[in-house]
């Protein structure tokens, strides 16, 4: 056995160790961290930049320490942090301490007052009644400019009408939206002296009706002359301005414009003229038509919802006149009443009937037969 484990070759394992080994990736990882703070830091930076004062703020105020208590004198309940020695709190000395607190009346429906925070949410989420009269003259506004628009491209649309522009004033005016049919030099809307219209003003018409047509407001319609004397002796500018806007009138409902709409129908002479120091000049011969603000269906819708609201408040409890107005509208008819039957008439002797005790002062008429007793 020796002599088999002496010829066993002999193995030596030498290790060589050459250069620096690696170190690891320790330091990528504290570089990415470092660079991401880096990235973070100039977010911020650039985002403080960006936000208005404002915003700034509101955001420190959400995240600021809301303290429970109304008072910083302690605790806010009853005694808010007040011993019962102090003046004011003791009633007095042989009587048993209280507390005096000042509520104010619940309200009916609403379960008592709601906190300052919820009432200031609450008037800012209910519309006043300025503001929905001012949304309401907004949109008035709004649906004016659109019907000038409206009204400058038709006339652009039409090649015959085109000429026809500059004899049509739109203007936006306290009373409401103007529309003015001028006449200009070698251009009339009316023969001289008279209430009838050329054929191109009716046109012009035509294309006004539209633009009215299109918009709920109720209209006036007034003629004006220049401040030449009429020549009739019978008939002058007062009766000439009238009737021309009386034939305005009749050829605006031709086109579909409703007569209810007609507010107003008048003839004003030479007393407002559209050129103060000129009033010979031919454009102060006009028609002039106005939609008249504050009118039509949405006048109308914002009343109704103004005194919707008025009820709602001057309820007592939420919702008791819309419980009345249903009750009133479900009540059924009382009948009439019905008159008593009267006996049959019998055949014979009537029978004898009790007489009647007279009592002074009183006159008793009775109709009928009565026996005698």
């Amino acid at each position: 056995m020796a002599e088999e484990a002496a010829k066993q070759p002999i193995i030596i394992k030498k290790v060589k160790k050459g250069g620096h080994g690696h170190h690891g990736g320790a330091w990528k990882i504290a570089y990415a961290d470092f660079v991401t703070a880096m990235m973070a830091f100039f977010l911020l930076l650039w985002l403080l930049n960006s936000v208005t004062q404002e915003s700034l703020e509101g955001i420190s105020n959400f995240f600021a320490p809301i303290s429970t208590s109304q008072t910083t004198s302690g605790a806010g309940d009853i005694l808010q942090g007040k011993t019962m020695s102090e003046e004011g709190v003791a009633q007095s000395a042989t009587a048993r301490d209280s507390v005096t607190m000042d509520l104010p009346p619940p309200k009916a429906g609403t379960g008592g007052d709601l906190s300052q925070g919820e009432a200031e949410s609450k008037s800012k989420d209910t519309p006043t009644d300025e503001d929905i009269q001012a949304q309401a003259a907004r949109k008035e506004q709004e649906a004016f400019e659109e019907a000038k628009d409206d009204l400058e491209k038709q006339l652009e649309s039409v090649p015959q009408m085109r000429q026809l522009k500059n004899s049509l004033l739109v203007d936006n005016t306290p009373e409401g939206l103007r529309i003015q049919l001028i006449d200009r030099d070698g251009l009339a809307m009316f023969p001289s002296g008279s209430s009838k219209m050329f054929l191109h003003t009716e046109r012009l018409l035509e294309v006004v009706s539209k633009v009215i047509l299109s918009m709920p407001q109720d209209i006036s319609i007034s003629g004006h002359t220049d401040a030449t004397p009429f020549s009739g002796q019978d008939y002058g500018n007062w009766e000439l301005s009238s009737d021309r806007a009386n034939a305005a009138r009749r050829e605006l409902e031709h086109f579909g414009v409703p007569d209810k709409r007609i507010k107003r129908v008048v003839g004003k002479a030479a007393t407002d003229p559209l050129i103060a120091e000129d009033p010979k000049h031919p454009s102060n011969r006009r028609l002039s038509i106005i939609l008249l603000r504050g009118t039509g269906k949405a006048a109308d819708k914002a009343k109704a919802q103004e005194k919707a609201k008025k009820e709602r408040e001057n309820e007592a409890l939420p919702g008791l006149n819309e419980i009345r107005r249903q009750q009133q509208q479900g009540a059924p008819a009382q009948p009439a009443p019905q008159p008593a039957p009267q006996p049959a008439p019998q055949s014979g002797p009537a029978p004898a009937q009790p007489a009647l005790p007279q009592l002074p002062g009183i006159n008793l008429e009775i109709q009928g037969n009565i026996a005698p007793e």
